[in-house]
């Protein structure tokens, strides 16, 4: 797809309308199939919603039905990175300062409530889980490692899952419990084993792959995002199939502030 993205990100397989999701960050565009929106601010992350519809992450906050859903604790210096819901349709999110400072980003659940889970996060990246969701893998992309926790809902146990020859970016995980993952920079995907183990390659042509997913009718392409300077959207047979993105479970809004920290 020549789509001359400046920074394409975010690529989430929507099975309910068979098409695939992503984002244009520093345009502030939404790709949905052949439909493309614009939100006038950096555009992080996207996700299909259960019954229809998208959750966007925009720079100040979450966009869901074209209302605001809940705004970050933060100032316009920072904006929202990759996201995903998890399979009880949660949405995780990220956030990276504009300069990608040390230390300024956070890594949030929203279920209705926003609330903060991880501090000091540099620049929140890639997030995927086992296919018996026993496991979060994430990426916080200036360490140049894959790290994983164990996950019921909450995170516990947070350890290096996979040291990576370059900057890590947007990952996803196959049926077999692989992790694919994009390296900035980089020009490949790599896939990890479940112990960790780098397995396969595949070349990207393109300098800046930023993020990878599942999708197509059988689940087995896997569709890969780039940045500039190049910018499109690549296709692959990946050997392995993977789920397409959880949709998000709508909630009704709180009564109380829609954002807390913890």
């Amino acid at each position: 797809m020549d789509a001359r993205a400046l920074l394409g990100e975010g690529p989430r397989w929507d099975a309910a309308s068979g098409s695939l999701l992503w984002v244009d960050i520093d345009r502030g565009l939404v790709h949905h199939g052949n439909i493309t929106s614009g939100y006038g601010e950096p555009v992080g992350a996207v996700a299909p919603v259960d019954g229809g519809g998208t959750l966007v992450a925009t720079a100040s906050g979450l966009v869901l039905d074209g209302q605001v859903a809940a705004r970050f604790p933060h100032g316009a210096d920072l904006r929202a990175n990759d996201g995903a819901c998890d399979a009880d349709g949660r949405f995780w999110i990220g956030t990276t300062a504009k300069d990608h400072r040390d230390g300024a980003g956070a890594l949030y659940r929203f279920d209705g409530e926003l609330v903060r889970i991880l501090d000091g996060v540099t620049i929140s990246n890639g997030l995927g889980w086992s296919p018996d969701i026993s496991l979060m893998y994430y990426v916080d992309t200036p360490t140049r490692r894959i790290d994983v926790f164990d996950y019921d809902g909450e995170l516990a146990n947070r350890r290096a899952f996979a040291e990576v020859d370059g900057f890590p970016d947007g990952l996803c995980v196959d049926e077999e419990g692989g992790v694919w993952v994009a390296i900035w920079g980089g020009s490949r995907i790599e896939r990890y084993d479940p112990d960790g183990s780098l397995v396969h390659e595949i070349a990207v042509p393109a300098e800046n792959p930023t993020a990878c997913c599942f999708g197509g009718h059988d689940g087995r392409s896997l569709f890969i995002t780039t940045a500039a300077p190049d910018g499109r959207v690549y296709v692959t047979d990946a050997g392995v199939g993977g789920p397409p993105a959880q949709p998000f479970r709508r909630t009704a809004p709180s009564d109380a502030d829609p954002t807390s920290a913890r």
